[in-house]
């Protein structure tokens, strides 16, 4: 077998329906396995799927375990001399598994590379380069030349001789040589969703290159999840549940320093975005508490990260994941 195929199905069976009709009108030249781990059999859809593709390997899980602890479960039954991660929203529009293929082949120094994701219209997705790219984002300060100048340069960027190599590959499409997964275990237990393609490939990353090839693209659909990073406002770019893999990611792979100093700077930002608020208030209304709802929901993701704090210092066993009372993302939506 040349490559084993995991999808995770959590309650999307069209689009994973979708996904595998592009993978078989599209791919050649590779002999392939498909598996679907469904985080939710009983409400899943899965019968769907099932009936359209009788071929494919399925694999129910007695819980909803979220991304990295589904996927482990699918790497370790999975045949393939390559193990391909891809998501249910995601569709393929040419041999881009064969052309993975093929150049992992060629390229004994890469572990594991990606593909370049393209919106549904046919325009690039922009992503994170780097670690240090990523990070800076974590940041709530306001644009300043200055700033970003002290930003840069206590996380520059890394310089590789490899014009392909990167940090770390999104989740989305990974394709990963076997010995990957077996000699790192793949993702965390620890994370539920998010973060956990980033801490991987710092472990990855220590076998061999990650790259993207500028040739291998794919379509990234993003369907609607209420785990997924919010539009709220700049101060509430991630959403609840990001935020806690963020910090988790940072405490596993920067240490407890680097951990305490953005949990410190969060606090620290608290009273000032209800300051700066509350004064441009003072000078456009006359009446200081007016239109303070981002600043609130922001103070309350700060309450949810530090009811995960000392389980983040001391890497606490378990999954990372929000309650639904905890979310505050899907809470405000809704009223």
């Amino acid at each position: 077998m040349d490559v084993s195929i995991i999808i995770i199905n959590y309650r999307t069976p069209q689009l994973i329906i979708n996904c595998l009709h592009s993978i078989y009108q599209f791919t050649s030249d590779v002999n392939f396995e498909v598996i679907v781990v469904d985080n939710d059999p009983e409400n899943g859809g899965g019968a769907l799927i099932r009936e359209r593709f009788p071929d494919i390997k399925w694999i129910d899980m007695a819980f909803n375990s979220g991304f990295g602890i589904a996927n482990n479960k699918g790497m370790s039954e999975a045949e393939g001399k390559y193990l391909l991660l891809l998501n249910a929203d995601t569709l393929v529009s040419d041999n881009v598994i064969g052309r993975c293929f093929e150049k992992m082949n060629k390229r004994q120094d890469v572990i594991a590379c990606g593909a370049l994701q393209y919106y549904a219209d046919g325009t690039p997705m922009p992503f994170y380069k780097s670690f240090n790219e990523f990070r800076k984002t974590f940041f709530i300060l306001p644009p300043n030349r200055v700033i970003g100048k002290v930003i840069d340069w206590l996380y520059p960027e890394p310089k590789h001789s490899d014009p392909d190599q990167y940090d770390w590959l999104v989740g989305a499409f990974m394709f990963v040589r076997r010995e990957g997964f077996e000699k790192t275990g793949g993702f965390s237990d620890n994370f539920f969703m998010y973060g956990e393609d980033v801490e991987w490939s710092g472990r990855l990353g220590k076998l061999g290159k990650l790259c993207y090839f500028k040739d291998c693209t794919f379509i990234h659909l993003e369907n609607n999840n209420p785990f997924r990073r919010t539009n709220i406002s700049w101060i509430n770019r991630f959403s609840t549940q990001m935020q806690v893999s963020n910090f988790l990611w940072i405490r596993k792979q920067y240490g407890i320093f680097q951990y305490l100093m953005l949990i410190t700077h969060y606090l620290t930002m608290t009273p000032v975005v209800f300051i700066w608020k509350m004064f441009f208030n003072l000078k456009k209304y006359g009446n200081p508490l007016r239109e303070l709802k981002t600043q609130h929901i922001y103070a309350r993701k700060i309450y949810v990260l530090l009811k995960y704090f000392r389980k983040t210092l001391f890497l606490g066993k378990g999954q990372f994941k929000i309650k639904p009372n905890e979310n505050i993302d899907l809470l405000t939506s809704s009223t």
